[in-house]
């Protein structure tokens, strides 16, 4: 069974422990490992490792002896407790192990966690998940964490959430870094109101946060909002040789200029805007202010749907491309 978006994070949270087992898998690696590692916590529970009631194989592992993985699942264990087998970095070549043991699973048995990178929707891995009647796919996009998401993550660091402005910087935070270094970030804050019982403030996210994102997307988008059409063209051969992927892109400009809104609509006089380019990206929001800047929003989103559409054949970066040199004309305006 295929999980939606929203259906997945609330099963990554609660997992069925009597599921045969669960498909997760993604183009980024780090938001498909931190996903996994909530399942399987939730699932296990504390002690599974040490209890044998885990046990780890590689994708690679199963072409080459296919039985380790229903071996690893009919296993019998020595501690009470649910049980698990966890593939990662599946591929095709993995796919027939991985059917057999789905097809051979009975109750009682271990679960299946399966990670993998993007799949085809004719994957085999992908469709024998999808249409199994006792297992889920879930897909993981590269899309910023939702506010549950980073309230999920504050709860688990044992932070007590905070007030709007405090969330509204974290969810910005959020936006412009990737989620490894903002779970990182969140750890950090805990450490850092260690025995300080104060809630927590934007100065103490501040604080907390890292002092650089991706140095080459952000030095495109700093030329699209500062309204240099002219310097986009060679910025843009770079990321492509380098192997940028136009959807990350789009998202990072959609991060940038959100970030740019929520600034021109500030009106505490302390907007929340971090890292290295903080001054820059102020002197932005006041040139660009708050209706140029919904503008700038409404165009990226609707690049960001062509990416993602089915019937999409032009070549990304150039559509990318061509939206960013609009928004350098717009600020122009």
């Amino acid at each position: 069974m295929k999980l939606s978006t929203r259906d997945a994070n609330s099963y990554f949270a609660k997992p069925d422990a009597s599921r045969t087992g669960l498909l997760i898998y993604g183009s980024d690696a780090m938001r498909v490992a931190l996903k996994r590692q909530q399942a399987l916590a939730a699932l296990l529970g504390e002690g599974a490792e040490e209890e044998m009631r885990l046990s780890r194989l590689n994708g690679n592992d199963l072409r080459k002896e296919p039985a380790l993985l229903l071996d690893a699942v009919k296993a019998v264990g020595f501690f009470p407790g649910p049980r698990a087998v966890f593939v990662q970095e599946a591929n095709e070549n993995a796919a027939p192990a991985i059917l057999a043991a789905l097809e051979d699973w009975a109750p009682g048995d271990a679960q299946i966690i399966v990670t993998a990178g993007a799949l085809k929707p004719t994957s085999k891995l992908r469709k024998a998940f999808e249409g199994h009647a006792n297992a889920y796919a879930a897909a993981i996009y590269d899309n910023p964490p939702t506010r549950e998401e980073i309230e999920s993550t504050l709860r688990d660091a044992g932070l007590t959430l905070p007030s709007s402005d405090v969330m509204a910087a974290l969810n910005d935070l959020a936006q412009a870094i990737d989620p490894g270094d903002f779970r990182q970030t969140v750890e950090k804050l805990s450490l850092y109101k260690l025995n300080d019982p104060t809630p927590i403030t934007v100065d103490d996210v501040v604080a907390c946060a890292p002092t650089s994102t991706e140095a080459a997307v952000d030095d495109v988008l700093m030329v699209v909002a500062e309204a240099k059409p002219h310097e986009i063209g060679p910025m843009m051969q770079k990321l492509v040789a380098q192997g940028a992927n136009p959807v990350t892109l789009c998202i990072g400009a959609m991060r940038h200029f959100r970030a740019l809104h929520r600034a021109a609509c500030d009106t505490s006089g302390r907007p929340t805007i971090f890292g290295p380019y903080r001054d820059r990206m102020l002197a932005q929001s006041r040139k660009w202010g708050a209706p140029k800047l919904e503008t700038a929003i409404g165009l990226l989103t609707d690049t960001d749907l062509k990416l993602r559409s089915a019937g999409q054949n032009a070549p990304g970066m150039a559509l990318v491309e061509r939206t960013l040199i609009r928004l350098a004309m717009l600020a122009r305006d």
